[in-house]
């Protein structure tokens, strides 16, 4: 028996039948009619020696050849389609894909991009605002940001500015609370975002951290950051700000933090790309530019007593 592959049409249009189990399903898949897509599988049932589908009334099923070859000719069209889209995003200078979580693109990358388009026009920006698991080689995503503890194995990471948390609030409900032990009678805003940090960097860890034991059983829960963060800018209540969520907030006086002590967590903002794409010319732009825009509002963090969430005496 001869080692020759069969025709890659043949190839093809085996494996659209083997997905849908309907060679009438595969035939409209690959714009072609039935009957052709039944010769190319016969051509390719003539050229293995043996069938691959067994023909019923108004169905198909495949035979144990079948069942052999479907995962491989799957996983090979996946391969030679993954590798054909990241040859073409090769010589493609001028488009940049960035996936970042819905919170990080509201209230970090939203109300800074206008700087960027300004600098970089020759560059169409796509945004997708997701936390689901990206393949950078295949889902056509150029740059990730995810916020975690890594590590980022097999792909270019670097990581951004440490991350820290401290209350936050308007400055009209400031003076109402203006002292940690009075944040005990406020309306306090939870972000359950960061529920997955270890160890917790939550509103009694921060009480621990400037000495207090107080625990608050009641406030509002938010499964967004943001969302804890515009009602807080509202006025609604205080939230224990995440430093990237908030320090535009903070730098244009939107929000005050007036108690100047800080969780600090070893999870951080990373800035990923395939290896090797990163010096790419729309993303090397990209990754300098907010490089630069965190090391715009870098000094606040200045102003602060931060501590290692590590440090905090346990409860």
């Amino acid at each position: 028996m001869s080692n020759r592959l069969p025709p890659l049409t043949a190839l093809r249009a085996f494996d659209a039948a083997a997905r849908h189990m309907s060679f009438a399903n595969a035939a409209d898949e690959l714009n072609v009619t039935p009957a052709a897509l039944s010769f190319q599988i016969k051509s390719l049932e003539e050229h293995l020696g043996a069938p691959l589908f067994r023909r019923l009334n108004r169905a198909v099923e495949l035979t144990e050849a079948g069942q052999t070859l479907a995962p491989g000719a799957a996983e090979a069209f996946r391969t030679l389609a993954t590798a054909w889209s990241a040859t073409r995003r090769l010589q493609d200078n001028t488009t940049l894909t960035v996936t970042a979580g819905p919170a990080f693109t509201a209230k970090w990358l939203a109300p800074r991009l206008y700087e960027f388009a300004q600098a970089h026009p020759e560059i169409d920006l796509h945004f997708s605002a997701t936390l689901r698991m990206v393949d950078l080689a295949r889902d056509d995503v150029d740059v990730a940001i995810r916020f975690g503890y890594g590590p980022d194995e097999g792909v270019y990471s670097i990581p951004l500015r440490e991350e820290w948390m401290t209350p936050v609030m308007t400055p009209e409900l400031a003076e109402r609370f203006p002292t940690p032990e009075s944040l005990c009678d406020a309306p306090l805003l939870f972000d359950d975002s960061i529920d997955f940090l270890r160890p917790r960097c939550d509103w009694p860890t921060w009480f621990r951290a400037v000495g207090m034991s107080f625990k608050p059983e009641h406030g509002t829960h938010f499964s967004n950051a943001d969302h804890a963060v515009n009602a807080a800018l509202a006025g609604v209540g205080v939230t224990l700000g995440r430093r990237a969520m908030v320090v535009k907030d903070l730098y244009e006086g939107r929000l005050v933090a007036p108690f100047k002590v800080a969780l600090q967590t070893k999870a951080r903002f990373r800035f990923l790309c395939q290896q090797g794409m990163q010096d790419r010319p729309q993303i090397t732009a990209f990754r300098d530019w907010v490089l630069a825009e965190i090391e715009k509002t870098a000094h606040i963090s200045d102003e602060f007593k931060i501590i290692p969430v590590e440090d905090v005496p346990p409860k």
